[in-house]
């Protein structure tokens, strides 16, 4: 029998774009990624400070519903806020 590969995981990012407010990025950190308000002003800081932020990590299926989901909650805000998976 062989080894059974690992599924490969899915690290998924904000990237800064120089019109989203910091509250847009933190209420969109809570309710997609779960974070606590702790959490989501340090990832939204790596976001303004390295113009790249990572949200977590996950299967490609929940990954690409989140990048989904935070180009949803953009538009609807009216921001071009860009969420991106990369394999880890």
């Amino acid at each position: 029998m062989g080894r059974r590969e690992r599924p490969k995981k899915y690290n998924v990012c904000l990237v800064n774009d120089d019109y989203f407010t910091m509250d847009v990025v933190i209420d969109i950190l809570v309710k997609v990624f779960r974070k606590n308000q702790t959490e989501a002003e340090a990832i939204m800081l790596e976001v303004h400070n390295n113009q790249k932020g990572l949200c977590g990590v996950y299967s490609f299926e929940i990954a690409s519903t989140k990048v989904a989901q935070v180009k949803s909650l953009a538009r609807e805000k009216g921001f071009p806020l860009k969420a991106i998976m990369e394999e880890e």
